[in-house]
């Protein structure tokens, strides 16, 4: 092969053997976090609150997936289109086609999705004909005049579906590539760890297995997991990441490596049967917060100096997890925007938000899809 609503008074049982969903219905250690469903108790705090304006950076977008930076110059991917943009500095942006990738087949939820880059170069995955995988692109250029060069297929074999198909990329602060790769609707091989799918993926930047993985052969560092679509890591090295969970309960978890994290025996917190003062059933690790999935969906996510900032799709809204107590939230523009597919960290400091009411499963509005500048916490 070449180239993851007030306190609840019971723990839930786990959610095994249901058909499965596309995603629409859509630093502490895990094992130091004793009480994950305190997530819910003040859930309502900030809804609606627009202390942080918005301003528009970017519109008229078809369905954008992902937001990468090339030297402060922002790289912007189309799920359908297959298209890699780059976005000028004139507000609203002007926006440049750089590429198409010519092997993405968009269908359902798969197309051009993560984007990733570092040394020189832009990483993509996305879903070609027989499987999703992750080319890497030389990339070269000054603004307004980027180029890729040919592809190298650094990963391929992870099934594909028309939904559940993970797709975020991300570069962690020990310089891997990360993925994110859902289960493809096959919920069983989550709880394989010789699947590439129902798992989070670190690779070396040539697409070598990293010799410190938890097995140094395969490139699996975590499994267990539905659809995880957020990455992201705090000053200290903590990484987390966001998960759609089937009809019940979507997770923010925190990642350790070659640790299971349950899926499909449970769903959200696990059965209190089992469980110990971590919150963990058995080998299983336990989210820090979990949500309601009509209010969720939760798909890109950045974390800045003081908390992690959660785009939700089904949920329309911009949620902040405080990383000094991962038990809280607060949400943002609830139903303001529509679906919320991203948010990174710009340059500037501030967080690029980005829309997704043009995937076929929102309302779009003029303009749409956008993407708009908030203030960072």
């Amino acid at each position: 092969m070449a180239a993851a609503i007030a306190a609840l008074a019971l723990l839930l049982p786990a959610c095994t053997h249901q058909p499965p969903s596309p995603e629409g219905s859509e630093s502490p250690t895990a094992d130091d976090i004793a009480d994950p469903t305190a997530a819910q108790s003040d859930g309502a705090a900030g809804t609606g609150s627009e202390d942080g304006a918005s301003q528009l950076v970017a519109e008229d977008l078809d369905a954008p997936w992902s937001i990468a930076f090339f030297k402060g110059t922002p790289l912007v991917s189309e799920r359908d289109s297959g298209r890699i943009l780059e976005l000028s500095e004139d507000r609203p942006a002007q926006s440049r086609e750089v590429a198409t990738v010519e092997s993405v087949v968009a269908e359902g939820e798969g197309g051009l999705l993560g984007l990733a880059v570092a040394d020189e170069s832009l990483f993509a995955y996305f879903t070609s004909a027989e499987d999703n995988r992750i080319q890497r692109f030389p990339l070269s250029g000054e603004p307004g005049r980027l180029e890729l060069g040919e592809p190298e297929t650094i990963l391929d074999g992870i099934a594909k579906a028309s939904f559940h198909n993970g797709g975020r990329l991300a570069i962690g602060p020990d310089g891997k590539l990360y993925a994110t790769v859902g289960d493809a609707g096959n919920s069983a091989v989550a709880q394989d760890p010789e699947s590439l799918n129902g798992s989070i993926l670190r690779l070396n930047l040539d697409g070598t297995v990293p010799e410190d993985n938890p097995d140094s052969g395969s490139p699996v560092y975590t499994y267990g997991h539905r659809n995880a679509q957020g990455l992201g890591w705090d000053t200290e090295g903590t990484m987390y990441a966001s998960e759609f969970g089937q009809d019940t309960w979507d997770e923010l978890n925190i990642i350790e490596a070659g640790r299971n994290y349950g899926w499909p025996e449970v769903e959200g917190i696990p059965a209190s049967s089992g469980s110990t003062g971590s919150g963990s059933a058995g080998d299983f690790v336990a989210p820090v917060q979990q949500w309601s999935t009509e209010e969720a969906s939760p798909s890109g996510i950045a974390v800045t100096e003081d908390s992690i900032a959660i785009a939700n799709l089904r949920g329309q809204r911009l949620r902040w997890v405080p990383l000094a107590d991962t038990a809280r939230q607060e949400t943002q523009f609830v139903g303001e925007y529509g679906r919320l597919r991203d948010v990174v960290s710009a340059p500037g400091g501030e967080l690029w938000l980005m829309t997704n009411n043009t995937d076929g499963r929102g309302d779009p509005s003029d303009g749409d899809d956008r993407i708009l500048s908030v203030r960072s916490r």
